[in-house]
């Protein structure tokens, strides 16, 4: 199964068009420069008063279809 590791720093002020629909898809840079597209929605078990921040790990299959995410690391 395909992981893709990176760091997000989100405040909660940013985070905040996420939730209210303006943004719908989170753009990362992984750490080799490629860029990693997905729902803004699945940081939400992941979002404090401060925003998100954190190590992650993207889990998908081979579709590419999402099986999951954690926070790995601050």
């Amino acid at each position: 199964m395909p992981e893709y590791q990176f760091r997000l720093s989100i405040s909660a002020q940013k985070y905040l068009s996420f939730y209210e629909g303006v943004a719908q898809e989170v753009v990362v840079t992984l750490s080799n420069g490629q860029s990693l597209q997905f729902p803004a929605e699945i940081l939400r078990p992941f979002v404090t008063r401060e925003g998100v921040y954190g190590k992650f790990v993207l889990r998908v299959d081979a579709q590419n279809k999402l099986q999951g995410i954690d926070r790995v690391g601050e």
